[in-house]
């Protein structure tokens, strides 16, 4: 495989506009997101758990969690700005969502076997910086093969299947212990033999989908891409660029300074909309055991409860996410793509204001159908948005760039939230979920004006 910035593959560019897809076809570009959130739910259901389990403190959580984001921070732009520039048999996206799925199958398998956290952690880190290998390409996959038109429905396909990969994940615990009897507790220091079984059918789900992806698509050349994007601007194709004699980090660097106008809104409505959900991830278990099941330590009965429950409220709401995305093409076209988005996370606000409002956990089941909507939108309306925002010679780019603004709300809420915790919610960490609330608030009046291009 070659390394260029915008290389040819000698045939005949097409001529006319980027042809629409049929359902099917855009099914196979996303099904590997599919496996890719078996693993990312398996790691976010379950995290913290683990290393409380492995002995890490409520107040240590955020800390540990940073890991991965500081990773990511690079790790997603640096593969966007590769991919943009690669070509070789496997085209320019799959090489390195192919990578990424085999070194997170290889620490979904390491990760539960750990046994202590100062390997836990690093497995964890390991895990997180795969999975950003694998995610970038994905989401330029979907902006590279369709038409503006299909955009809004191709990232609601790709939220479909994460919103199966994530419910069948979240739940398979539960289903491990329930159906097939198979017991959820361990000696203390220890994961139970459900949650290590649970991750090892997560790695083999990955590779199984993102390789389906690799055999059952092509990709457009950069040659072809230029014609289509010539054609939808009534312009010339213009010659293939050279390669750029900068250090990719400083090209990096010169993007986001220079990152279009739309793009700083959505980047701004990104970074409350998942400070919200990381502040979920995070405190999930600990706010629904200690509020909802009064069990603040691990190891106890009560704990695993704790654990099984937020495994099927994280299984609920993306469910719901999986069917509200099969409604959001229909309703973007009705409301607006801006419009809708504001509506969802207004839903996401309330699903987090009722965890303070009940004791009672399965209550939090109806949280859940607002967050799953929330979920659905944010997982496909920025994205779909975006596209019609940036130059499609640096699609990559641009959606490792805009992972920042990913990355960056769980760099906050990892350094912040564990001293927020411990001085203004001693004991029951259920007040976090105001402030999750308050940012989904946030994130909606910012995307409620249209965002133009």
């Amino acid at each position: 495989m070659q390394r260029f910035a915008e290389p040819s593959t000698g045939g005949q560019a097409a001529a006319s506009r980027k042809p629409r897809l049929p359902l099917l076809a855009i099914g196979n570009l996303s099904f590997g997101f599919f496996g890719i959130q078996i693993a990312f739910a398996l790691q976010t259901a379950n995290i913290s758990r683990i290393f409380q389990i492995f002995g890490a403190s409520i107040d240590a959580l955020p800390i540990l969690w940073i890991a991965g984001p500081v990773t990511g921070l690079l790790v997603q732009p640096l593969i966007g700005y590769l991919s943009d520039r690669t070509w070789g048999r496997l085209g320019r996206r799959r090489p390195y969502f192919l990578a990424g799925a085999i070194a997170s199958a290889t620490a979904l398998v390491l990760l539960p076997n750990s046994g202590v956290l100062w390997l836990a952690v690093p497995a964890f880190w390991l895990l997180d910086l795969a999975l950003n290998v694998s995610m970038e390409p994905f989401r330029a996959f979907v902006g590279d093969m369709l038409p503006d038109e299909q955009r809004t429905t191709g990232y609601a396909v790709q939220t479909i299947f994460i919103g199966i990969g994530a419910m069948v994940a979240s739940a398979a615990p539960w289903l491990l212990t329930h159906v097939f009897g198979l017991s959820p507790v361990a000696p203390p220091g220890e994961l139970a033999l459900t949650d290590r079984l649970a991750f090892y059918i997560g790695a083999g789900a990955l590779l199984a989908a993102v390789l389906w992806t690799v055999v059952s698509t092509r990709e457009y050349s950069p040659a072809q891409l230029e014609a289509f994007d010539a054609a939808a601007s009534g312009r010339m194709p213009a010659p293939l660029a050279a390669a750029s004699k900068r250090h990719p980090l400083a090209d990096l660097y010169a993007d986001l300074i220079g990152m279009p106008v739309a793009m700083r809104r959505l980047a701004l409505i990104q970074f409350f909309s998942w400070c919200g959900f990381f502040v979920l991830w995070i405190y999930g278990t600990p706010v629904v055991a200690a509020h909802h099941f009064g069990a603040a330590q691990p190891g106890t009965p009560a704990f695993a409860a704790a654990g099984a429950q937020v495994g099927l409220l994280f299984a609920v709401y993306n469910g719901v996410a999986t069917l509200h995305a099969f409604l959001l093409p229909w309703l973007a076209q009705r409301l607006g793509r801006e419009r809708l988005h504001a509506l969802n996370l207004l839903a996401g606000a309330a699903g987090f204001a009722g965890f303070l409002l009940t004791r009672d956990p399965e209550a939090l089941y109806a949280s859940m159908v607002g967050i799953g909507m929330a979920w659905a939108s944010v997982l496909a309306m920025p994205y779909a948005l975006l596209c019609g925002a940036i130059p499609y010679r640096k699609l990559g780019t641009y959606m490792g760039i805009f992972n920042f603004f990913i990355v960056l709300p769980q760099i906050v809420v990892s350094l912040a939230m564990g001293a927020v915790v411990h001085a203004a919610f001693p004991g029951d960490p259920v007040g976090v979920m105001a402030i999750a609330a308050a940012s989904f608030v946030i994130a909606a009046l910012l995307s409620w004006r249209p965002i133009r291009a």
